[in-house]
Protein backbone atom coordinates (compact mmCIF):
# COMPACT_ATOMS: atom_id res chain seq x y z
CA UNK A 1 0.00 0.00 0.00
CA UNK A 2 2.76 2.61 0.70
CA UNK A 3 4.43 2.08 -2.88
CA UNK A 4 0.52 2.24 -4.21
CA UNK A 5 0.04 5.64 -2.21
CA UNK A 6 3.48 7.29 -2.89
CA UNK A 7 2.52 7.13 -6.45
CA UNK A 8 -0.60 9.19 -6.42
CA UNK A 9 1.00 11.75 -4.35
CA UNK A 10 4.12 12.12 -6.79
CA UNK A 11 1.40 12.13 -9.49
CA UNK A 12 -0.55 14.43 -7.59
CA UNK A 13 2.67 16.96 -7.32
CA UNK A 14 3.77 16.12 -11.06
CA UNK A 15 -0.24 17.15 -12.08
CA UNK A 16 -0.06 20.94 -9.73
CA UNK A 17 -2.22 19.06 -7.45
CA UNK A 18 -0.42 18.75 -4.16
CA UNK A 19 -1.90 20.50 -1.19
CA UNK A 20 -0.31 22.17 1.41
CA UNK A 21 -2.66 23.86 4.36
CA UNK A 22 -1.66 27.08 5.11
CA UNK A 23 -0.86 27.46 9.26
CA UNK A 24 -3.03 30.21 10.45
CA UNK A 25 -1.37 31.23 13.54
CA UNK A 26 -3.96 34.47 14.64
CA UNK A 27 -7.32 35.50 12.79
CA UNK A 28 -9.37 39.11 13.38
CA UNK A 29 -11.93 40.24 10.75
CA UNK A 30 -10.58 40.32 7.70
CA UNK A 31 -7.06 39.68 8.38
CA UNK A 32 -4.73 36.70 9.15
CA UNK A 33 -1.26 35.82 10.04
CA UNK A 34 1.25 33.10 8.42
CA UNK A 35 4.83 32.55 9.49
CA UNK A 36 4.47 36.42 11.40
CA UNK A 37 3.43 37.55 8.42
CA UNK A 38 -0.39 39.58 8.03
CA UNK A 39 -1.89 39.03 5.36
CA UNK A 40 -5.34 40.52 4.31
CA UNK A 41 -7.99 37.44 3.93
CA UNK A 42 -10.35 37.37 0.84
CA UNK A 43 -10.77 33.47 1.49
CA UNK A 44 -13.07 33.53 3.95
CA UNK A 45 -16.86 32.48 4.52
CA UNK A 46 -17.21 34.43 7.77
CA UNK A 47 -19.64 36.72 5.32
CA UNK A 48 -20.79 38.82 8.33
CA UNK A 49 -17.85 38.81 10.37
CA UNK A 50 -18.98 37.06 13.16
CA UNK A 51 -17.01 34.64 14.16
CA UNK A 52 -15.32 37.19 17.03
CA UNK A 53 -18.37 38.89 17.82
CA UNK A 54 -18.05 39.71 21.78
CA UNK A 55 -21.61 38.38 21.99
CA UNK A 56 -20.65 34.63 20.84
CA UNK A 57 -17.60 34.61 23.12
CA UNK A 58 -20.16 35.66 26.07
CA UNK A 59 -22.60 33.29 25.23
CA UNK A 60 -20.29 30.30 24.89
CA UNK A 61 -18.84 31.23 28.04
CA UNK A 62 -21.98 31.11 29.62
CA UNK A 63 -22.74 28.04 28.34
CA UNK A 64 -19.09 26.44 29.02
CA UNK A 65 -20.14 27.73 32.90
CA UNK A 66 -22.90 24.92 32.70
CA UNK A 67 -22.04 22.15 30.36
CA UNK A 68 -18.10 22.30 30.60
CA UNK A 69 -16.20 22.01 27.22
CA UNK A 70 -17.98 18.99 25.45
CA UNK A 71 -21.12 17.57 24.91
CA UNK A 72 -19.56 14.06 26.55
CA UNK A 73 -21.89 12.11 24.52
CA UNK A 74 -24.19 11.60 21.86
CA UNK A 75 -27.84 13.39 21.49
CA UNK A 76 -29.02 10.14 22.30
CA UNK A 77 -27.09 9.32 25.27
CA UNK A 78 -26.45 12.11 27.21
CA UNK A 79 -25.42 14.85 24.78
CA UNK A 80 -28.47 16.65 24.55
CA UNK A 81 -28.72 20.25 25.96
CA UNK A 82 -31.10 22.56 26.16
CA UNK A 83 -29.30 24.93 24.14
CA UNK A 84 -29.53 21.96 21.14
CA UNK A 85 -32.87 22.16 21.46
CA UNK A 86 -33.66 25.67 21.52
CA UNK A 87 -31.21 26.05 18.45
CA UNK A 88 -33.55 23.38 16.61
CA UNK A 89 -36.31 25.20 17.33
CA UNK A 90 -35.42 28.73 16.16
CA UNK A 91 -33.96 27.75 12.97
CA UNK A 92 -36.99 25.39 12.55
CA UNK A 93 -38.86 28.83 12.84
CA UNK A 94 -36.90 30.83 10.75
CA UNK A 95 -36.70 28.36 7.97
CA UNK A 96 -40.64 28.12 8.13
CA UNK A 97 -40.66 24.17 8.53
CA UNK A 98 -41.96 21.81 11.28
CA UNK A 99 -38.53 20.88 12.60
CA UNK A 100 -34.97 20.88 12.42
CA UNK A 101 -31.90 18.08 13.25
CA UNK A 102 -28.45 19.44 14.27
CA UNK A 103 -25.37 17.59 13.07
CA UNK A 104 -21.82 18.01 13.67
CA UNK A 105 -21.05 19.51 10.36
CA UNK A 106 -22.71 20.15 6.93
CA UNK A 107 -21.25 17.21 5.38
CA UNK A 108 -22.44 14.98 7.74
CA UNK A 109 -26.08 16.49 7.53
CA UNK A 110 -25.83 15.78 3.94
CA UNK A 111 -24.43 12.40 4.22
CA UNK A 112 -27.00 11.10 7.11
CA UNK A 113 -29.98 12.69 5.65
CA UNK A 114 -29.66 11.79 1.65
CA UNK A 115 -27.91 8.12 2.40
CA UNK A 116 -31.10 7.68 4.85
CA UNK A 117 -34.36 8.82 3.11
CA UNK A 118 -33.74 7.56 -0.56
CA UNK A 119 -33.30 3.87 -0.45
CA UNK A 120 -33.67 0.88 -3.73
CA UNK A 121 -36.06 1.82 -6.60
CA UNK A 122 -36.31 5.47 -5.87
CA UNK A 123 -34.13 8.31 -7.79
CA UNK A 124 -31.81 11.18 -6.92
CA UNK A 125 -31.00 14.28 -9.52
CA UNK A 126 -28.45 16.15 -9.41
CA UNK A 127 -26.98 19.58 -10.34
CA UNK A 128 -23.66 18.81 -11.52
CA UNK A 129 -21.93 21.08 -9.82
CA UNK A 130 -23.77 20.68 -6.26
CA UNK A 131 -21.19 20.23 -3.33
CA UNK A 132 -19.27 16.84 -2.81
CA UNK A 133 -20.83 15.84 0.30
CA UNK A 134 -24.15 15.87 -1.41
CA UNK A 135 -22.78 13.55 -4.07
CA UNK A 136 -21.54 11.17 -1.52
CA UNK A 137 -25.06 11.25 -0.10
CA UNK A 138 -26.20 9.96 -2.96
CA UNK A 139 -23.89 7.66 -4.00
CA UNK A 140 -24.09 6.23 -0.10
CA UNK A 141 -28.02 5.54 -0.40
CA UNK A 142 -29.08 2.93 -2.76
CA UNK A 143 -30.70 4.78 -5.26
CA UNK A 144 -30.39 5.78 -8.62
CA UNK A 145 -28.38 8.76 -9.45
CA UNK A 146 -28.84 10.96 -12.44
CA UNK A 147 -26.73 14.48 -13.09
CA UNK A 148 -28.33 17.64 -15.22
CA UNK A 149 -26.17 20.43 -16.37
CA UNK A 150 -25.59 23.29 -14.30
CA UNK A 151 -28.77 25.00 -13.71
CA UNK A 152 -30.36 23.38 -16.69
CA UNK A 153 -34.26 22.80 -16.08
CA UNK A 154 -34.67 21.49 -19.70
CA UNK A 155 -32.42 18.52 -19.12
CA UNK A 156 -33.73 18.43 -15.16
CA UNK A 157 -37.48 17.73 -16.79
CA UNK A 158 -36.29 15.47 -18.76
CA UNK A 159 -34.87 13.19 -15.74
CA UNK A 160 -37.79 14.06 -13.80
CA UNK A 161 -39.84 12.24 -17.08
CA UNK A 162 -37.77 9.76 -17.46
CA UNK A 163 -37.81 8.87 -13.26
CA UNK A 164 -41.24 9.09 -13.02
CA UNK A 165 -42.05 6.75 -15.99
CA UNK A 166 -39.37 4.20 -15.05
CA UNK A 167 -40.24 4.28 -10.95
CA UNK A 168 -43.59 5.26 -10.83
CA UNK A 169 -43.82 3.94 -7.44
CA UNK A 170 -40.61 5.05 -6.13
CA UNK A 171 -39.58 8.57 -4.62
CA UNK A 172 -37.62 11.32 -6.50
CA UNK A 173 -35.27 13.55 -4.69
CA UNK A 174 -33.89 16.85 -6.99
CA UNK A 175 -30.93 18.24 -5.13
CA UNK A 176 -28.95 21.17 -5.48
CA UNK A 177 -27.58 24.42 -3.73
CA UNK A 178 -29.23 28.03 -3.39
CA UNK A 179 -26.08 29.92 -3.94
CA UNK A 180 -23.54 27.27 -5.18
CA UNK A 181 -20.38 27.38 -3.34
CA UNK A 182 -17.83 27.16 -6.10
CA UNK A 183 -19.06 29.81 -8.63
CA UNK A 184 -21.16 32.34 -5.80
CA UNK A 185 -24.49 31.74 -8.57
CA UNK A 186 -28.00 31.22 -7.72
CA UNK A 187 -30.26 27.76 -8.33
CA UNK A 188 -33.59 28.88 -10.76
CA UNK A 189 -35.46 27.66 -7.51
CA UNK A 190 -39.06 28.88 -8.43
CA UNK A 191 -38.43 26.90 -11.96
CA UNK A 192 -37.44 23.71 -10.00
CA UNK A 193 -39.89 23.62 -7.56
CA UNK A 194 -43.09 24.05 -10.23
CA UNK A 195 -41.24 20.85 -12.04
CA UNK A 196 -40.80 19.12 -8.43
CA UNK A 197 -44.93 19.89 -8.23
CA UNK A 198 -45.22 18.66 -11.52
CA UNK A 199 -43.72 15.20 -11.46
CA UNK A 200 -44.42 14.42 -7.72
CA UNK A 201 -40.78 14.90 -6.62
CA UNK A 202 -39.20 16.41 -3.31
CA UNK A 203 -36.45 18.63 -3.56
CA UNK A 204 -33.46 19.51 -1.51
CA UNK A 205 -32.17 22.66 -1.04
CA UNK A 206 -28.34 23.57 0.46
CA UNK A 207 -28.62 26.88 1.72
CA UNK A 208 -25.11 27.00 3.18
CA UNK A 209 -23.98 30.04 0.94
CA UNK A 210 -27.19 31.89 1.40
CA UNK A 211 -27.98 32.23 5.06
CA UNK A 212 -27.41 35.53 5.98
CA UNK A 213 -26.44 36.71 2.73
CA UNK A 214 -29.72 36.34 0.81
CA UNK A 215 -32.91 36.56 2.22
CA UNK A 216 -35.16 39.26 3.51
CA UNK A 217 -34.39 42.40 5.34
CA UNK A 218 -36.88 40.97 8.22
CA UNK A 219 -35.12 37.48 8.05
CA UNK A 220 -31.89 36.93 6.41
CA UNK A 221 -32.04 33.83 8.14
CA UNK A 222 -34.52 32.79 5.10
CA UNK A 223 -32.07 32.54 2.88
CA UNK A 224 -32.81 32.33 -0.92
CA UNK A 225 -35.91 30.20 -0.15
CA UNK A 226 -37.40 32.19 2.28
CA UNK A 227 -36.42 35.55 -0.29
CA UNK A 228 -38.45 33.95 -2.85
CA UNK A 229 -41.23 32.94 0.07
CA UNK A 230 -40.66 29.06 -1.11
CA UNK A 231 -40.30 27.79 2.22
CA UNK A 232 -43.87 25.88 2.16
CA UNK A 233 -43.03 24.29 -1.10
CA UNK A 234 -39.57 22.99 -0.47
CA UNK A 235 -39.43 19.37 1.45
CA UNK A 236 -35.91 19.53 2.52
CA UNK A 237 -33.69 22.43 3.90
CA UNK A 238 -29.88 22.36 4.34
CA UNK A 239 -27.21 24.69 5.96
CA UNK A 240 -24.26 25.20 8.20
CA UNK A 241 -23.55 27.69 11.11
CA UNK A 242 -19.68 27.60 10.00
CA UNK A 243 -20.39 30.30 7.12
CA UNK A 244 -22.32 33.40 7.48
CA UNK A 245 -23.26 32.46 11.38
CA UNK A 246 -19.58 32.26 11.95
CA UNK A 247 -19.32 29.13 14.25
CA UNK A 248 -19.41 25.28 13.00
CA UNK A 249 -21.97 22.61 12.55
CA UNK A 250 -24.69 21.61 10.41
CA UNK A 251 -28.69 21.63 10.05
CA UNK A 252 -31.52 20.22 8.13
CA UNK A 253 -35.21 21.52 8.43
CA UNK A 254 -38.15 19.33 7.45
CA UNK A 255 -41.67 18.28 8.22
CA UNK A 256 -41.91 16.56 12.08
CA UNK A 257 -41.76 13.16 10.04
CA UNK A 258 -38.55 13.47 8.04
CA UNK A 259 -36.78 15.37 11.12
CA UNK A 260 -38.24 12.29 13.52
CA UNK A 261 -36.82 9.64 10.69
CA UNK A 262 -33.85 11.19 10.72
CA UNK A 263 -33.36 11.42 14.48
CA UNK A 264 -33.43 7.28 14.05
CA UNK A 265 -31.54 6.87 10.92
CA UNK A 266 -29.03 9.21 10.33
CA UNK A 267 -26.02 7.11 11.24
CA UNK A 268 -24.03 10.63 11.33
CA UNK A 269 -26.32 12.12 14.23
CA UNK A 270 -26.71 8.99 15.76
CA UNK A 271 -22.86 8.03 16.18
CA UNK A 272 -21.60 11.37 16.60
CA UNK A 273 -20.95 12.84 20.10
CA UNK A 274 -23.12 16.02 20.11
CA UNK A 275 -21.69 19.34 19.04
CA UNK A 276 -20.15 21.43 22.81
CA UNK A 277 -22.90 23.40 24.11
CA UNK A 278 -20.78 26.08 24.40
CA UNK A 279 -20.58 25.86 20.05
CA UNK A 280 -24.32 25.96 20.28
CA UNK A 281 -24.86 28.84 22.54
CA UNK A 282 -22.26 30.88 20.18
CA UNK A 283 -24.49 30.13 17.20
CA UNK A 284 -27.86 31.09 18.67
CA UNK A 285 -26.12 34.23 19.82
CA UNK A 286 -24.91 34.80 15.77
CA UNK A 287 -28.24 34.12 14.44
CA UNK A 288 -30.01 36.62 17.19
CA UNK A 289 -27.41 39.64 15.71
CA UNK A 290 -27.85 38.16 11.85
CA UNK A 291 -31.62 38.92 12.39
CA UNK A 292 -31.48 42.60 14.29
CA UNK A 293 -30.71 45.71 12.82
CA UNK A 294 -27.29 45.29 13.55
CA UNK A 295 -26.98 42.48 11.47
CA UNK A 296 -28.94 43.93 8.57
CA UNK A 297 -26.01 47.28 8.53
CA UNK A 298 -23.72 43.96 8.18
CA UNK A 299 -25.26 42.74 5.26
CA UNK A 300 -25.83 46.68 3.76
CA UNK A 301 -22.13 46.71 4.55
CA UNK A 302 -21.20 43.09 3.14
CA UNK A 303 -23.41 44.26 -0.61
CA UNK A 304 -21.62 47.12 -0.64
CA UNK A 305 -18.31 46.10 -0.71
CA UNK A 306 -19.16 42.82 -3.17
CA UNK A 307 -20.46 46.14 -5.68
CA UNK A 308 -17.08 47.63 -5.12
CA UNK A 309 -15.16 44.74 -6.12
CA UNK A 310 -17.31 43.61 -8.93
CA UNK A 311 -16.80 47.27 -10.29
CA UNK A 312 -13.48 47.60 -9.88
CA UNK A 313 -12.83 43.79 -11.56
CA UNK A 314 -15.28 45.11 -14.36
CA UNK A 315 -17.59 41.97 -13.70
CA UNK A 316 -21.13 42.10 -13.77
CA UNK A 317 -23.12 42.17 -10.32
CA UNK A 318 -22.42 38.71 -8.16
CA UNK A 319 -25.67 37.48 -7.03
CA UNK A 320 -23.49 36.53 -3.32
CA UNK A 321 -20.59 37.52 -1.57
CA UNK A 322 -18.36 34.63 -3.86
CA UNK A 323 -16.40 35.86 -6.82
CA UNK A 324 -14.52 33.48 -8.70
CA UNK A 325 -11.47 34.14 -11.42
CA UNK A 326 -11.36 31.39 -13.47
CA UNK A 327 -8.07 30.86 -14.50
CA UNK A 328 -8.40 27.13 -16.46
CA UNK A 329 -4.87 25.88 -15.92
CA UNK A 330 -3.78 24.53 -12.06
CA UNK A 331 -0.78 26.10 -12.39
CA UNK A 332 -1.43 29.39 -13.33
CA UNK A 333 -3.67 29.46 -10.42
CA UNK A 334 -1.13 28.35 -8.34
CA UNK A 335 1.09 31.22 -9.76
CA UNK A 336 -1.49 34.20 -9.23
CA UNK A 337 -1.99 33.14 -5.82
CA UNK A 338 1.52 32.94 -4.77
CA UNK A 339 1.78 36.61 -6.34
CA UNK A 340 -0.93 37.73 -4.26
CA UNK A 341 0.44 36.77 -1.55
CA UNK A 342 4.03 37.96 -1.96
CA UNK A 343 1.79 41.02 -1.92
CA UNK A 344 0.12 40.22 1.58
CA UNK A 345 -3.21 39.05 0.12
CA UNK A 346 -4.71 35.46 1.26
CA UNK A 347 -6.61 33.35 -1.86
CA UNK A 348 -5.60 30.17 -2.30
CA UNK A 349 -6.16 28.31 -5.99
CA UNK A 350 -8.83 26.09 -6.56
CA UNK A 351 -8.30 23.30 -8.14
CA UNK A 352 -9.24 20.11 -9.15
CA UNK A 353 -11.80 18.11 -7.35
CA UNK A 354 -13.07 20.95 -5.51
CA UNK A 355 -13.95 22.35 -8.95
CA UNK A 356 -13.54 20.44 -12.59
CA UNK A 357 -10.20 19.67 -14.35
CA UNK A 358 -8.66 22.96 -16.12
CA UNK A 359 -11.15 25.20 -13.96
CA UNK A 360 -8.79 26.37 -11.72
CA UNK A 361 -9.95 29.25 -9.87
CA UNK A 362 -8.87 32.07 -7.30
CA UNK A 363 -12.28 32.04 -5.46
CA UNK A 364 -12.95 35.54 -4.04
CA UNK A 365 -15.00 35.81 -0.98
CA UNK A 366 -16.24 39.81 0.55
CA UNK A 367 -16.90 39.77 3.77
CA UNK A 368 -18.69 42.99 5.81
CA UNK A 369 -15.05 43.40 7.78
CA UNK A 370 -13.15 44.04 4.76
CA UNK A 371 -12.84 48.22 4.01
CA UNK A 372 -12.93 50.02 0.80
CA UNK A 373 -9.29 50.81 0.89
CA UNK A 374 -8.66 47.06 1.59
CA UNK A 375 -10.98 46.08 -1.47
CA UNK A 376 -8.88 48.75 -3.54
CA UNK A 377 -5.70 48.24 -3.18
CA UNK A 378 -6.51 44.26 -3.49
CA UNK A 379 -8.09 44.82 -6.68
CA UNK A 380 -5.19 47.13 -8.49
CA UNK A 381 -2.86 43.96 -7.56
CA UNK A 382 -5.51 41.68 -9.24
CA UNK A 383 -5.58 44.23 -12.06
CA UNK A 384 -1.40 44.05 -12.51
CA UNK A 385 -1.64 39.99 -12.70
CA UNK A 386 -3.04 40.63 -16.40
CA UNK A 387 -5.20 37.30 -15.52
Amino acid sequence: MEHRLASELALLKKKKLWRSPALIERASGSHLVIEGRTFCNFSSNDYLGLSGHPALQEAAHTAWSSFGYGATASRLICGNTKEHQLLEEELASLKQTEAALLFSSGFAAAMGAISSLMQRGDVIILDKLVHASLIDGARASQALVRVFKHHDVTQLEDHLRWARRTFPSGEILIITESVFSMDGDVAPLEEMVLLKEKYGALLFVDEAHAIGVRGSSENRMGGMIGELGLASRIDIQMGTLSKAVGTSGGYLCASRTIVDYLLHRARPFIYTTAAPPSLIAAARASIGIINSSEGEALVVRLWNNIEQLASSLSQQQPESAILPLILGDEEKALVAAHMLREAGYFVPAIRYPTVAKNKARLRITMTATHTTEEISRFTQEIKQLSL
